[in-house]
């Protein structure tokens, strides 16, 4: 059986993040998407439990996705659950820098390779961190994530 890897922050999870687990999903027996904390972040937007609902709602279309909480370094989790590959999306050149160090750091470590899956033009702008802005000063943001996070993120600076 293969078995992808989503490790993300998910802070919050996008149609982007959408994209590239139904497309892993396709490629791989099973995915796991991992929700983690990310320390090089500041302060999260949501909880973890948060998060988790919001991806639970986002991804429940998906037969061969499950979820599990990190609270240490992305090969371990990998290992622990038998891991063939872990799965990174790719919005723009910018980002590949950083994550081919990452992937090039996660092979040492646990010999487990790295698959990177371009998002489409209609999803490759999109980031958590402008649609918490976005969203922060009312505007519409709906387009950009699944129903339930949208929800969650109008609820969140309503008040």
């Amino acid at each position: 059986m293969t078995v992808a890897l989503f490790p993300g922050s998910f802070d919050p999870f996008h149609n982007g993040h959408l994209e590239v687990v139904e497309r892993a999903g396709h490629l791989f027996d099973e995915v796991v998407v991992a929700t983690l904390r990310n320390p090089q972040k500041a302060e999260p937007l949501f909880s973890l439990e948060e998060r988790e609902d919001m991806l639970r709602d986002a991804l429940e279309h998906l037969d061969n996705v499950r979820m599990v909480s990190v609270g240490t370094l992305v090969v371990n989790v990998a290992r622990d659950i038998g891991a063939t590959a872990i799965i990174r999306g790719l919005r723009a050149v910018s980002d590949f820098e950083n994550e081919l160090q990452m992937a090039q750091m996660n092979r040492q470590l646990s010999g487990i390779d790295t698959l990177f899956i371009p998002t489409s033009s209609t999803t490759s702008f999109v980031a958590s961190r402008l649609l918490r802005e976005v969203a922060r000063y009312g505007g519409d943001v709906s387009a950009f994530v699944p129903k339930a996070v949208a929800v969650r993120l109008e609820k969140k600076f309503d008040t």
